[in-house]
């Protein structure tokens, strides 16, 4: 995924599916500039991680 999709997906009032190496993920945040995405990993809100967004795919 790119940047631009990344910021499309986040700023969606629908519910797009977004993994990360195979487990679901929600953008809480897009670094276009930077090419990063800060992701909450499943359904602990504790857990987060800031990730290159060529890294999240779209399903």
């Amino acid at each position: 995924m790119n940047a631009e999709r990344a910021q499309q997906i986040y700023e969606s009032s629908d519910t797009i599916a977004v993994q990360l190496d195979g487990d679901p993920v929600w953008i809480e945040k897009v670094d276009a500039a930077n090419g990063v995405a800060t992701v909450k990993v499943g359904s602990n809100p504790l857990n987060t991680q800031t990730v290159a967004v060529e890294r999240l795919q779209e399903h």
